[in-house]
């Protein structure tokens, strides 16, 4: 197979392409995970590792063609907001992603609304519409945005996995219609092992959970 035929098509209205493995992956909702995880910002050595997570979804991509007999190509892509006044710091990012072999969509972030949920429903729907979906790999912090449209597919016998954290997405551990994997799971994704609590496995000498969120956020709430 030549590398044109292993190429996905994004242009609107483009002829379909190859089986598809897919994965969609929430930028903005999996940085508010790690970061509630870490109680701060990501630093480099707990920022997710794109090279590992495309190898482990080839990976996925392969055994998906050895059950269905048919060629089956991974998919990646990321879906982001860019916020004014914020584009050279994100390039790089954004380069280096699509170095590694991801598509991006990315999409101005001007208000609280401007999520990119829908964005990707919509290139969900668009693989299946196209009949070409094969599998789906949901990455976010908590996928339950998704658990509906998701669980239709996986009803239908399309592999669906959620990949995330288990500290947010008790919906997903616990599904019978989809497979959970745990980020922290796939082999190399994190250079360091993120310094994770629950209650489950506490050390004897007990440890301290950050806050999700500062105490002034409540000032920005009031009704």
């Amino acid at each position: 197979m030549v590398l044109q035929d292993k190429t996905h098509p994004y242009t609107e209205g483009a002829p379909a392409g190859p089986e598809s493995y897919l994965l969609v992956w929430d930028a903005p909702n999996l940085d508010m995970g790690l970061g509630a995880i870490l109680g701060s910002r990501p630093t480099a050595a707990y920022r997710p590792r794109f090279d590992a997570i495309g190898r482990w979804l080839v990976g996925e991509a392969d055994e998906r063609s050895a059950d269905t007999g048919t060629q089956v190509e991974p998919e990646a892509t990321v879906f982001t907001n860019v916020s004014p006044g914020n584009t050279e710091a994100v390039r790089p990012w954004v380069e280096a992603l699509r170095n590694v072999g991801f598509a991006v969509f990315a999409k101005p972030k001007v208000d609280e609304d401007s999520d990119v949920d829908q964005d990707m429903l919509d290139h969900i729907e668009r693989r299946y519409e196209e009949g070409v979906l094969r599998g789906l790999v949901v990455a976010s912090a908590d996928g339950q945005n998704f658990q509906e449209h998701i669980e239709e597919l996986a009803a239908e016998g399309i592999p669906v996995q959620v990949l995330g954290f288990h500290e947010h997405a008790s919906w997903a551990v616990n599904s019978d219609a989809v497979d959970f994997v745990d980020l922290e799971d796939i082999p190399g994704v994190f250079r360091e092992p993120l310094p994770r609590v629950n209650l489950d496995h506490l050390p004897d000498g007990g440890a301290w959970m950050q806050p999700f969120r500062p105490l002034s956020a409540l000032l920005h709430n009031r009704d």
